[in-house]
């Protein structure tokens, strides 16, 4: 991408502005300390809009710019079924989980475990939950940055890496969640007015310069890229060796409105702490709320954003005319086109001032999750595992040295495991289904957790131990199961088990420790409820005319 002066401004001005506001809004009032409810959750204070737009910018990333673009060229318009579903899910969790969080006054997932369960299920939950935010979502959102710093400027995959990590960490570290969440509202704005631009383009690239001409020709020359639900055997996608693969394995028909989907969604928006740490630090339920109703509309028009780009790019390759795009879009290694490549592509041919707005939404959205993930992460080892086994009296102040050290220490790991992610076709899958390896066992204690008192600790432990090894299990021996499907499957296996030891153990009698549930407990506003109801009835329409 060549950078015109203009472009060049637009995008260091981004940066200069949110390193600023980081620093400016990490300061404390003369006299005061930051101690660990400052920077894990940001006193508190968040008003709705800050809690909405700082759940966006830290699940929109490069998962979603990069890898759910690329998947848009793969699979289509199937793939919004993520974020469609997720607009549900976050007024499933308003209503039913916040309340119960905030009750209880917790300040992390496995701060839950404890109070509901035990420290046994609290520490292997809080061990898992590191493990995935290091090793799947920090170390995928490194790769997936480079890769487009790499196809957009020819900064090489190592060096871009290094750079987005100390960019990141410029910006968090010192000031924590509070310096987070208060960015993610500048983020947002270039992370939107941004993504728009660049479909503006994609759409008038197809269009002739026409934009509603363009998505026209999307419906006309890619008609399978607009079916929400894939049937066995309807579509094949790259597999990223040369070969092709069905797509049915990544969205198995169905099953992604009534099956396994809701597996991912309800773990990720209602027991994943880097999400529900922003409800968390909002100033009363009813503010959290509204700030997850705010994010339920804005993940509506994500699809536009993300998705349709993937699709035009698709069918720009299809035509086969522009051949320098075609270029761009093949791997120089392999000389295989690559799904991932599509969204980077599309940058490069945005005009003069564009450019660097459009690359600085992406820059947004990639550095805001690097900062969220690691955020969190620092959050559960200093809180759950810092504090438990290593000094239980720490102090304010050394809490907050122990969470600056994890986060950058996470970075460093995520650094180094990153490049090996280079072999993938869709890293938004690679994500979407490592991270399910875990959601079913998560998904099973909480939900078992928060509605059935007679679960006891020892059926949680057990969900949590088997997991991974049952996840491992059916994607070896049933390698044409679609993986969302295996969660649902495994999902169930572990629902029973509970079910049973549960039975066993507590011999049908309440656990001491299960959770009070009253009516009172899920009022909501009327704001909230005309919100619920918009966003329901738009998903269903949605559904209807893209079926």
């Amino acid at each position: 991408m060549n950078f015109t002066t203009l472009d060049l401004i637009i995008f260091v001005g981004y940066c200069i502005l949110i390193l600023m506001m980081g620093y400016l809004v990490s300061r404390e009032k003369k006299g005061h300390i930051k101690d660990s409810n400052d920077y894990f959750l940001a006193s508190k204070a968040l008003p709705w809009w800050a809690v909405g737009a700082s759940l966006i910018a830290s699940n929109i990333s490069a998962e979603q710019f990069i890898g759910m673009s690329g998947s848009g060229f793969a699979l289509g318009l199937a793939i919004s079924t993520y974020e469609w579903m997720a607009a549900a899910t976050l007024i499933i969790v308003a209503i039913f989980f916040l309340p119960v969080y905030l009750k209880e006054g917790i300040s992390t997932m496995p701060q839950f475990l404890l109070k509901r369960y035990d420290s046994r299920v609290r520490t292997v939950m809080a061990v898992f939950w590191l493990l995935v935010y290091v090793f799947v979502n920090l170390t995928s959102v490194l790769y997936l940055g480079a890769l487009s710093l790499e196809t957009i400027l020819g900064v090489p995959l190592t060096y871009g890496i290094a750079g987005l990590a100390l960019f990141a960490m410029l910006y968090s570290i010192y000031g924590g969640l509070k310096a987070v969440a208060w960015t993610d509202v500048v983020q947002v704005f270039f992370l939107v007015l941004g993504g728009l631009a660049t479909t503006y383009l994609a759409l008038s690239i197809v269009g002739s310069g026409d934009v509603f001409a363009g998505f026209t020709s999307l419906l006309k020359e890619a008609p399978s890229h607009f079916n929400m639900i894939i049937n066995k055997g309807e579509m094949m996608i790259p597999d990223g060796d040369g070969g092709q693969r069905d797509a049915y394995l990544d969205l198995p028909g169905i099953s992604v409105l009534i099956g396994g989907m809701w597996v991912i969604n309800l773990n990720y928006w209602g027991f994943n702490q880097y999400i529900t740490q922003r409800a968390l630090a909002a100033k009363s339920l009813n503010e959290a709320q509204k700030g997850m109703v705010f994010a339920g509309f804005l993940k509506l028009v994500m699809p536009l954003i993300v998705v349709i780009p993937g699709i035009a790019a698709f069918v720009i390759v299809n035509q086969g005319v522009d051949t320098s795009f075609i270029s761009s879009m093949t791997d120089p290694e392999t000389g295989i086109i690559k799904s991932d490549r599509a969204y980077p592509t599309l940058l490069q041919l945005l005009p003069s001032g564009l450019k660097g707005l459009a690359f600085a939404a992406l820059t947004a959205a990639i550095v805001s999750s690097l900062a969220s993930m690691a955020n969190s992460t620092s959050t559960i080892f200093t809180l759950d595992i810092y504090k438990t086994f290593f000094d239980q009296n720490a102090s304010e102040n050394k809490q907050v040295r122990v969470g600056r050290l994890t986060a950058i220490i996470a970075f460093i790991i995520a650094a180094i495991v990153a490049p090996a992610l280079s072999e993938l076709d869709q890293a938004f899958q690679y994500i979407q289904e490592y991270t399910g390896f875990v959601s079913p066992g998560v998904f099973a204690i909480f939900i078992f957790g928060f509605f059935w008192k007679k679960t006891t600790s020892n059926a949680a432990l057990t969900a949590a131990a088997l997991t991974i090894p049952l996840s491992t299990a059916f994607k070896f021996l049933t390698p044409d199961l679609p993986f969302i499907d295996r969660m649902g499957v495994v999902f169930l296996i572990l629902a029973a088990l509970i079910i049973v030891i549960s039975l066993l153990d507590g011999k049908g009698k309440d656990h001491p420790k299960g959770i009070e549930i009253t009516k009172d407990l899920f009022v909501t506003s009327t704001k909230f409820k005309i919100g619920a109801i918009l966003i329901s009835g738009i998903i269903a329409a949605l559904y209807i005319v893209f079926w």
